[in-house]
């Protein structure tokens, strides 16, 4: 059982757990994601839809960002369901499909700017979700901030 001031994930969000409380004999954690203090979700401890899970190691975080370099972007991928691949990749809870989608998305942009074209919608949506998804976790398994992954990050594979 986590306890107060834990942090956890609930599905996808880094959550801070605030209170325990009972709701009808039923322990709940009152918990809110670490980038929306106004939102507060009240969920059970039992976790029998298996929507909360440990925050990474600072060795698995550690391991996950050296493993970037080699996480390929999506294969082949079809403009008609581009977004269907996206959901599908970001509803796996892996981080390897999130650095894929980050990879992806980055690329397409980059190539329509390069282009003169406007970025995709649909590719910048799903870029930031990745990013705050995966930044989110790293920054508090390595006691830093989301901005300082990104950047560390960045200029890490900047210089490879």
């Amino acid at each position: 059982m986590y306890k107060i001031n834990d942090y956890i994930v609930y599905r996808h969000d880094v959550c801070k757990i605030k209170e325990i409380k009972k709701i009808k004999d039923k322990d709940y954690y009152v918990i809110n994601p670490i980038d929306d203090n106004t939102l507060i979700i009240n969920t059970p401890v039992d976790n029998k839809m298996g929507y909360i899970r440990d925050i990474l190691s600072k060795e698995e975080a550690k391991r996950i960002i050296d493993s970037i370099k080699d996480i390929k972007t999506i294969e082949n991928i079809n403009e008609k369901n581009v977004e269907i691949t996206y959901k599908e990749l970001l509803n796996s809870y892996s981080y390897e499909n999130l650095i894929k989608i980050i990879k992806t998305t980055y690329e397409r942009n980059n190539n329509r700017l390069l282009n003169n074209k406007k970025i995709s919608e649909k590719d910048d949506t799903y870029f930031k979700l990745a990013e705050k998804y995966l930044y989110n976790e790293l920054a508090i398994s390595l006691n830093t901030t989301s901005e300082e992954i990104k950047n560390y990050i960045i200029n890490k594979f900047k210089n490879e």
